[in-house]
């Protein structure tokens, strides 16, 4: 499982801006209402910086920002005890300062981070507590159409008869294909409202071809 322990299968910057975008547009198809989606995402988070945005309703959150030198993970989650943030971020580049010294990851709190550019890869700070969580939010980065699959179908299909996603449109998706109504109809049976779609692909700067 990926983590702040074991990070080494953790997609490096540029494949994880297209996974988190990928996330985004199938949490977009699976709930048109915002406030029960998981993942979001906001192309125009600040000049030259896009982010990643999960809750999951019961407190534990997760910001990504993606800019041109690289990116940088912070995690929260409520159950666990939050780590002295100076020692967890030891060694984060200053480009980085503003977003998770900033609102509102200084907010929400910091159980964990990790940043990732060109020169480095992948690193992380001072981690005392191995128990600290980070694998109940990253192991969703492990690249398999499968993993959000039978996550989507258990959270977005309890307790309704909608069809099981098809890994198949997923994995398009994860590919950054551009999307078409028969791949949306691949996630969903049908969808209600297209135009929020289109507004929603706006934002999240993914291409897409309903004609």
């Amino acid at each position: 499982m990926i983590s702040t322990q074991d990070y080494s299968t953790l997609p490096d910057a540029p494949a994880l801006r297209r996974l988190c975008k990928a996330l985004a547009v199938l949490d977009a198809i699976n709930s048109q209402d915002w406030e029960y989606r998981y993942y979001s995402y906001n192309a125009e988070w600040g000049e030259g910086e896009e982010a990643l945005t999960m809750r999951d309703g019961e407190g534990d959150e997760m910001l990504i920002l993606f800019r041109a030198e690289g990116c940088v993970i912070n995690g929260f989650l409520h159950e666990y005890d939050q780590p002295d943030k100076t020692q967890v971020t030891r060694g984060l580049p200053e480009y980085f300062d503003d977003f998770i010294f900033g609102e509102p990851v200084n907010s929400i709190g910091t159980t964990f981070c990790l940043w990732h550019t060109a020169g480095h890869g992948w690193q992380t700070g001072v981690v005392e507590n191995e128990d600290d969580g980070s694998e109940e939010l990253l192991y969703i980065f492990d690249g398999n159409p499968e993993t959000y699959a039978d996550w989507a179908d258990e959270y977005y299909g309890e307790e309704t008869d909608r069809s099981p996603l098809n890994v198949n449109a997923v994995a398009q998706i994860y590919r950054g294909e551009t999307l078409t109504k028969t791949i949306v109809l691949g996630i969903v049976d049908e969808l209600e409202d297209w135009p929020q779609l289109e507004e929603d692909l706006r934002a999240i700067g993914y291409p897409y071809d309903f004609s």
